[in-house]
């Protein structure tokens, strides 16, 4: 049985950025695994993971939330374009270590050890330091990447773009319809446009693949299958399963341990 205070879910309908003072956590995603530790510093698009948690220490990060329309604001102020050469992006994108990154995050400490808080225009300007500071390393070339999709893709792609990235995780349609940026009834609408089905018949399809691989590939159990592919819990994971392929989920993991 997967603990939930070893395992969290997380998610968010803005991006954010973490830099890790002390400590270690792992963000875990459909596309793979992030260990995150002092110094570590990522780009999470907006969407769902799985977070495992380490409590032998003491966790102490920073986190900045970033809108897309934000970044595209900022970024469309730039006086110089922003390129990239690749026009692939993981849900989780490190960030390259430079002087530049870690004396920002230095300059945030007094802000957070005052008791005061910091006027909201100081707050606005620190947070489009962050953004051009990262986008002016050329070796951030995936994040630039992800840059260049929210100035130029359509929202068609945007929306296929979240679904493929989020379809393992527990969300309710309304938070998909908020992470697709509109309304439950035009996410709806535009998701059975593009895919020519519901959002619930696809979202269980994608997952019971996903969890066929789990079981057939990686010898996960019931319960971790259950709870990696978005299923409320095992005995409707079991269920599902059963119908969509005809055999229980635990004969497809002891084929393989056999």
């Amino acid at each position: 049985m997967v603990s939930k205070n070893k395992y969290e879910d997380l998610w968010s309908h803005h991006n954010y950025i973490v830099y890790v003072v002390e400590g270690r956590k792992i963000w875990h995603t459909a596309h793979g695994a992030y260990d995150l530790r002092e110094g570590s510093c990522v780009f999470v698009r907006k969407g769902a993971c799985i977070v495992e948690q380490f409590f032998d220490t003491e966790f102490c990060f920073f986190l900045f939330f970033i809108p897309d329309a934000f970044i595209c604001e900022t970024l469309n102020a730039k006086s110089t374009p922003i390129r990239s050469t690749v026009r692939k992006h993981e849900p989780v994108m490190p960030l390259a270590n430079s002087i530049a990154i870690h004396t920002f995050f230095q300059s945030m400490l007094p802000y957070v050890e005052e008791e005061c808080q910091p006027d909201p225009a100081l707050l606005e300007l620190k947070f489009k330091e962050l953004i051009l500071t990262v986008a002016d390393n050329t070796a951030n070339q995936e994040l630039l990447a992800y840059f260049c999709s929210l100035l130029e893709e359509p929202q068609s792609v945007s929306l296929q773009l979240i679904m493929e990235a989020n379809y393992c995780y527990n969300l309710k349609l309304e938070e998909f319809a908020a992470l697709c940026a509109r309304s439950l009834s035009g996410f709806k609408r535009d998701f059975k446009s593009i895919y020519q089905t519901t959002p619930g018949k696809w979202l269980l399809e994608k997952r019971l693949t996903h969890a066929q691989h789990l079981l057939a590939n990686r010898g996960k159990t019931v319960g971790e299958t259950s709870f990696e592919c978005g299923f409320e819990n095992a005995t409707h994971f079991s269920r599902a399963f059963r119908q969509r392929f005809g055999i229980a989920p635990a004969f497809v993991r002891q084929r393989l341990l056999v």
